[in-house]
């Protein structure tokens, strides 16, 4: 007993490395924007479409077919080719003669990191039971901050020193290494493991499961509620260290170790904060606990942002911006435990591709695109006021938004009691060729 937990939490340090150098490989663009610009001689709306649609391009489409296959083939196979390949792509951008070229590559870190993440939360799921699954996904998801304090701190040194594009050749090594590491040692579970029925596989087609899932109650409001969020999140991820930049004339090295301590730090506390306390207040496993959380903390961070956006001293600025890099951080953990439970035993990869099929599509490339495009309009008038104030707006407008939904979402989940005794989930479960309501006592 005592191995198989140690292997467990070993096997959540190989995932949990594996999602940080994602962050790693797709944060480091943004401390790399400045003299990316400079040496091609872009605008913002070209560096937006570099930081978003590059990468989105097939990141959110090659998703659904990697899932799939995650359902039916081994998880450790797909995600260890998907490390390596992201990692290696990294390294290509570093050696780009042009503008187009360096677009390719961003396409191709994209296909890569479309095969891991799906597979990586299923796989998860088989390691850990439900009384666990909260937590383990707070864990993993506190390699998003840490993913972008290391892009942040290496890439601002880094490039200080040997310039972005041996940045970008060093930052994806470690990937390659870790592929070939995952494929070595670690091991595909038994399919619903840790879950109370046993996996009994499926013989529904993909049209079949896809139309199940999305009928199912809550999770069509949860994705769009994650959608967004991410607006928000990659809008302003891809500016921010630009912003203090241009705005409070830092440059790239202090940018990148603000940049770091802030979003590091502040989203290492919200992260496992945000899966700590929504797996407390989830008594009666309905889940409404993980949505009711997402909703309070982003309406937490509405106030925060014109004092890190309009702030005239940059101390001030930098405090806000950690209070908002904890409180936007608290729903990447419950949004993931949410995914797995309305996913179901058997397509719990699916739900979750689905999910970055439409962050991906709508979120990466309109987020970033959004800001640079208003950012060249207003910045004859404004100066470098017009960079805040393109962030200022899209964060108000997507996190509002996002919060109704997962108050909405919340609404799906709640259930009504049955006599006091009993009372009936709203989270929908496969067996075999049917769906049934599980119950829970309370």
């Amino acid at each position: 007993m005592h191995n198989r937990n140690y292997y467990r939490l070993y096997v959540l340090a190989l995932l949990w490395t594996a999602a940080l150098l994602r962050f790693v490989d797709l944060q480091i663009l943004a401390v790399l924007l400045e003299p990316i610009k400079a040496e091609f001689r872009l605008s913002d709306t070209q560096l937006a479409l570099l930081g978003g649609l590059a990468f989105a391009l097939l990141y959110g489409v090659l998703g659904i077919p990697v899932a799939w296959l995650a359902e039916r083939y081994n998880r450790r196979t797909i995600i260890a080719i998907a490390v390596s390949l992201w990692s290696l792509m990294t390294m290509l951008c570093g050696q780009a003669g042009s503008f187009a070229a360096l677009f390719l590559a961003r396409i191709g870190v994209g296909v890569g990191e479309a095969g891991a993440y799906p597979p990586t939360t299923s796989l998860l799921a088989d390691y850990f039971p439900p009384s666990l699954r909260g937590r383990a996904c707070a864990v993993l998801a506190s390699a998003i901050p840490i993913g972008v304090l290391v892009g942040y701190l290496a890439g601002g040194l880094i490039n200080a020193h040997l310039g972005w594009r041996l940045t970008m050749q060093w930052l994806g090594l470690p990937g390659v290494m870790l592929g070939c590491l995952l494929l070595l040692t670690l091991k595909e579970p038994v399919r619903g493991a840790t879950d109370d029925q046993p996996w009994s596989g499926s013989s529904r087609t993909f049209w079949q499961c896809s139309v199940a899932l999305w009928q199912r109650q809550g999770y069509a409001s949860l994705v769009a509620a994650a959608c967004l969020f991410t607006l928000g999140a990659s809008g302003s991820g891809l500016w921010m260290a630009a912003f203090f930049m241009r705005h409070y004339g830092m440059d790239s090295t202090q940018a990148g170790l603000w940049m770091a301590a802030v979003y590091g730090g502040g989203g290492l506390c919200g992260s496992l904060a945000g899966g700590w306390l929504a797996q407390r207040w989830d008594w009666d496993h309905s889940g409404r606990a993980f949505a009711r959380l997402c909703q309070w903390s982003l309406c937490g961070t509405l106030p925060l942002l014109p004092l890190v956006l309009l702030n005239p001293a940059p101390q001030l600025a930098l405090c806000a911006l950690a209070g908002l890099a904890v409180l936007m951080h608290m729903n990447v953990g419950p949004v993931l435990t949410l995914l797995q439970l309305l996913g179901g035993q058997q397509q719990r990869a699916l739900a979750h591709a689905y999910s970055l099929l439409v962050s991906n599509i709508v979120a990466l490339p309109l987020g970033p695109l959004f800001v640079g495009m208003m950012s060249d309009w207003l910045g004859p008038r404004l100066g470098t006021r017009a960079l805040g104030l393109a962030i200022l707006a899209l964060l108000a407008v997507s996190w509002s938004w996002s919060a109704w939904l997962f108050a909405r979402t919340s609404r799906h989940l709640e259930r009504k009691n049955c006599g006091g005794d009993i009372t009936p989930d709203t989270v929908w479960q496969d067996q075999g060729e049917s769906i049934t309501r599980k119950r829970y006592l309370r």
